[in-house]
């Protein structure tokens, strides 16, 4: 079967552009390279040239492949060569007018089979191309990701005009150039963009009303979810005004207010803080285009007061979060109460301690003397009342606030005065618990994420009643079990959970528009982000029902209508089908 495009055309060889061009130039076809002027185009030839040596260097292609693709490409300023291409791809600068009188031209000069291609990456296929041509049902959408040469994704965008055969071959063109395609209707942002730049957007927001330093936003996103990179540190790197454009495009869409361009992200524009391209955006760099930080972290700057000390934990619950903190604080040298609603409960729970430290002594993370000394230090307990003498009690029971202010008005009767009393909610108010007890200043949220031996980050949550050096006791608690504890208030969420959820939510409402596919979604997600997980994989893996509580309680708190839960969560939840746990979610795990 003879491969679709034997001859691209690539107009506008900036990085996206000369990585397209090289790329396609490596899958063996003819590329024509139009710039916009001689002098451009001999400027971009360079670059191809800089490029391929440089991949030459890294072993990524040999030095004759390098020869070859590089006779395949010419370059040149007169758009009447792309008369000879069998697609055209333009990666010229996201300006809508600009974009349309281009399609107008190729319109003019390409034979009626030649299929036009844009590679916006949220502007609208229909509006920049389809509206401009005599030929819109072989017009659409190819957005690559940059740098391409390492990004294996591409969306191709069908407008309501395209015909199936032209998306078709557009994915088969870039199944061969080593890319996965995943199909995409016209809408802003398309289905990474879609997700991505909403979820930024938010982190942008948090910021600017100072609920989070920076670094403990990007800290917590990476840390909490595993993601490259934290979303602030990520504006920087896209370009604070290449964000806003797309937020733009999207707001006047959806009229979501969520996507509504923080106004932090235009006054950055407005002052020429772009990010890494111009030295400074959300951080400062060494220089122009340079990814190393030069300012000092605003994080922790303000002076402490001294902290409380810290011999001996309780930790109340039986389940998995409660024994793996146990673990967290034995394995650093402290005496831990493991308290549970009878012995057996907590004879079990150290049971499953043990059987953990035991996988880490066989991974070889854990000598067997590590191990024992650990193990020695977790004594567990049927009664409350064996807590009465410990510095921190951490609870870590069911994620109830009934359940919840229950014990903690039982802890304050029976703990001493001046300790520490810390609750694992990761989404209830911390206040409500502090409230139950007669020493609301005394109690401060310590939100581990699970598994709690592997994860690193603690959120640390202080109401309004929190004493400072109730604060400082834990942040220095933190950093003593070899975790990183990022500060915020007490409100729905906290950090991680007020910025993940939503983008989850957003996701659901995508499939539940029949916008795009559950397999599309989630490999949009891993390939053009880098996420460890697609959305998709992450709910079935959290728990339907759980994410729908979250959803609801972040919805109640803020009252923003973008925020309410997707009706198709809440009829899987109503339907049963919470995930992996049942064996279906939003896929069928039974069959797998």
């Amino acid at each position: 079967m003879e491969r679709p495009f034997p001859t691209v055309a690539v107009v506008g060889l900036g990085t996206m552009g000369a990585g397209v061009a090289v790329a396609a130039a490596k899958s063996g076809r003819r590329v024509i390279g139009i710039e916009a002027t001689a002098d451009s185009a001999a400027r971009a030839l360079a670059r191809i040239e800089e490029a391929t040596a440089h991949a030459v260097a890294r072993a990524r292609i040999t030095a004759e492949e390098r020869a070859a693709l590089l006779a395949l490409i010419s370059v040149g300023h007169a758009l009447e060569a792309a008369a000879a291409a069998d697609l055209v791809i333009e990666e010229v600068p996201e300006q809508l007018e600009l974009k349309r009188e281009l399609f107008a031209a190729l319109d003019r000069i390409c034979p009626a089979e030649t299929v036009l291609a844009t590679g916006t990456t949220a502007l609208s296929v229909t509006r920049i191309a389809a509206a401009a041509t005599t030929r819109p049902e072989r017009v659409l959408g190819l957005h690559f990701f940059n740098p391409v040469h390492t990004m294996k994704l591409v969306e191709v965008v069908r407008t309501v005009l395209t015909a199936p055969q032209v998306a078709e071959d557009a994915a088969a063109f870039s199944r061969d150039l080593g890319k996965e395609p995943v199909a995409a209707g016209d809408r802003a942002g398309f289905v990474v963009n879609g997700l991505l730049f909403a979820y930024l957007n938010q982190a942008a927001a948090m910021y600017e009303s100072r609920y989070a330093t920076r670094e403990d936003i990007d800290a917590a996103m990476r840390l909490g979810c595993g993601l490259p990179m934290g979303p602030l540190a990520l504006l920087d790197l896209i370009g604070v005004d290449t964000a806003r454009t797309v937020l733009e495009a999207m707001y006047e869409q959806s009229r979501d207010r969520l996507h509504a361009p923080a106004p932090i992200l235009g006054q950055l524009v407005a002052a020429g803080l772009l990010g890494r391209k111009t030295g400074r955006g959300f951080y400062t760099y060494e220089a122009p285009g340079s990814s190393r930080t030069v300012d000092a972290a605003t994080a922790g700057t303000a002076a402490r007061v001294p902290g409380r000390e810290v011999r001996d934990v309780g930790v109340c619950g039986s389940g998995t979060m409660a024994t793996g903190i146990a673990e967290v604080f034995a394995k650093a040298g402290y005496p831990v109460l493991l308290a549970a609603r009878g012995q057996e409960k907590a004879d079990r729970a150290k049971a499953r301690l043990a059987g953990s430290l035991e996988r880490s002594v066989s991974r070889g993370r854990l000598t067997a003397d590590q191990r024992d000394a650990a193990l020695a230090l977790v004594t567990p307990v049927d009664r409350y009342t064996e807590l009465a003498g410990v510095d921190l009690v951490v609870e870590a029971v069911a994620e109830d606030l009934a359940v919840k202010r229950e014990l903690f008005a039982t802890l304050d009767k029976i703990v001493k005065p001046g300790a520490v009393l810390a609750t694992t909610t990761s989404s209830l108010p911390v206040i409500s618990c502090a409230t139950a007890t007669s020493r609301p200043q005394d109690v401060i949220g310590m939100h581990f994420f699970n598994p709690a031996p592997a994860m690193r980050l603690v959120e640390v949550v202080s109401t309004v009643l929190t004493a400072p050096d109730v604060t400082t006791t834990v942040l220095e608690l933190c950093a003593a079990v070899r975790k990183h504890p990022v500060e915020c208030g007490d409100r729905a969420g906290f950090i991680v959970n007020a910025l993940l959820f939503p983008y989850l939510n957003d996701a659901v409402r995508m499939l539940q528009e029949h916008y795009a596919t559950v397999d599309d979604i989630d490999t949009a997600m891993k390939l053009g982000c880098g996420y460890p997980m697609g959305p998709f994989e992450l709910l079935d893996v959290v728990g339907l029902d759980v994410s729908l509580t979250i959803e609801q309680v972040l919805h109640q708190e803020f009252r923003e209508p973008g925020l309410a839960a997707a009706p198709l969560l809440e009829h899987l939840v109503a339907a049963g089908c919470l995930g992996r746990k049942t064996g279906r979610g939003f896929r069928d795990h039974a069959r797998r």
